[in-house]
């Protein structure tokens, strides 16, 4: 990466078309303003959704949503002749992840007549190496995690490692017209080409920041993508929709998101300090953004893992009976305590561990936190019941074990007996594996391709029935 553009630098423009493909992509946007771009970029993954879709490498978004979008933005590319960048493929990232978005785009090359030279960054990690890196104290916990301990790193059945820009980077100048990465830092991915290209560095990751999530740092978040352009001395963002626009306000609060300082944000190799960045309106939808510093770090990758842990079953009981809700913590604490002593009289050892859980939909399943004690009784509720064990047979047997006291437990013991209402029939619904977070660890690398495999591929002509 030059460290010292030229004097006559030109912005690079970045068309990040969406804040995750899968989203939806605004076909008539992305043809509109291709023509002004030296790259196409966007992100395809996140943890927000949990743990499931690492554990299991499956995708969230629909492969059909996938395909929408990603066809538009490959007829694009070829289009324009210009790079195409998508990192934490599938959501997770994983081998798995990125080898089901390799064969949609693979698909639709042979349905658009397209040829692309196409790279794929490999960024999942073996639970044996990550263990022996541990073992090598090249592992440090994040919170609330408190050690590296190896055998934690064994239980996981997917760990990725999230790759910084230097992968997508050395794809491009080998030849790549499509780079489809596995778990990569959303900014990484947007900071990528404008690196590459001489861009300023701290200007290029606060961009990448900023636009991470497309139309999100607009004032209509749904409605499309933004167009970064990164010069040596300033970005700036400007809403791809005619009808949208950026604000200084919209542009600064994105720093907040998914920060826990508005200031600093950790990367790999290095942190973005936008302490002393300077925001101002171009005009009524462009924002110009100046001041931003890159502080160089010791090179981490950020390690997530996930694994499956048990199987749950549940129930879903509405109640409006006015006196239980007028006293809804101590009923709920009393059903409770009667469920669990239920299944230890009726299922003894065979239940195993188990939890039984609760969650008071309508009153505080959301927040999880005790209401003020002025707090209105609610209308109605509904009380969803969560059993979770080792197995989803004997987690369906301790929802069916509970079924009549979930039905009518009534709040007072010499009262006659409620009755609740039961949605559906039967009651209980197996919801299958449960999944959990492992990890939240770095691991300390001495390159940035240390941990990354780099297949190339070309997509074959069509071929025809």
């Amino acid at each position: 990466m030059p460290s010292s553009p030229p004097a006559s630098f030109s912005p690079i423009n970045i068309l990040v078309p969406v804040g995750a493909l899968g989203l939806g992509v605004k076909e008539s946007d992305v043809f509109a303003r291709v023509g002004e771009a030296h790259a196409i970029a966007c992100d395809a993954g996140s943890t927000d959704s949990g743990p499931a879709y690492l554990a299991t490498g499956k995708a969230k978004y629909s492969r059909d949503s996938i395909k929408h979008d990603l066809s538009i933005l490959m007829r694009a590319q070829a289009q324009a002749g210009i790079p195409l960048l998508i990192g934490s493929c599938g959501t997770s990232g994983c081998d798995q992840a990125l080898e089901w978005t390799r064969d949609i785009a693979l698909e639709i090359a042979r349905e658009h007549g397209l040829h692309p030279r196409i790279a794929l960054l490999y960024s999942e990690q073996a639970p044996e190496l990550m263990a022996k890196k541990a073992r090598e104290g090249r592992i440090s916990p994040l919170p609330p995690m408190r050690d590296s301990d190896p055998a934690l790193f064994e239980t996981c059945d997917h760990i990725v490692a999230l790759m910084g820009p230097e992968p997508y980077v050395a794809a491009l100048e080998a030849g790549a017209d499509i780079v489809l990465g596995g778990r990569s830092t959303d900014s990484a991915v947007l900071a990528a080409v404008p690196l590459m290209r001489g861009a300023g560095e701290g200007l290029a990751w606060h961009a990448g920041k900023i636009a991470e999530c497309g139309s999100l740092c607009t004032t209509h978040p749904r409605e499309g993508g933004v167009m970064i352009r990164v010069g040596r001395d300033d970005f700036t963002v400007e809403p791809l929709g005619p009808g949208n626009q950026c604000t200084v306000e919209t542009i600064a609060a994105h720093m907040l998101y998914e920060n826990s300082d508005p200031f600093l944000l950790q990367e790999p190799g290095c942190i973005l300090d936008v302490t002393q960045s300077t925001y101002s309106a171009v005009d009524e939808r462009i924002v110009r953004v100046t001041g931003s510093q890159l502080v160089a770090q010791p090179y981490t990758m950020k390690l997530e893992g996930a694994s499956g842990c048990g199987y749950q079953t549940i129930m879903l009981v509405g109640i409006q009976d006015r006196e239980v809700l007028a006293n809804l913590d101590r009923f709920m604490a009393q059903m409770h305590d009667v469920l669990t002593a239920r299944v230890r009289q009726n299922m003894g050892e065979r239940a195993g561990e188990f939890d039984v859980s609760l969650r008071a939909y309508g009153w505080n399943a959301v927040s999880g936190e005790q209401p003020d004690a002025r707090t209105a009784a609610p209308r109605e509720v509904g009380l969803l019941f969560v059993a979770t064990a080792a197995t989803q047979e004997i987690a369906t047997q301790i929802a069916k074990t509970c079924n009549p006291w979930l039905f009518h437990l009534p709040l007072n013991p010499c009262q006659e007996l409620p009755s609740y209402a039961f949605p559906f029939s039967p009651a209980e619904m197996e919801r299958g594996r449960v999944y959990e977070f492992k990890l939240n660890h770095v691991v300390h690398v001495d390159d940035p391709m240390e941990l990354v495999r780099t297949v190339f591929l070309y997509a074959k002509e069509n071929v025809h029935a």
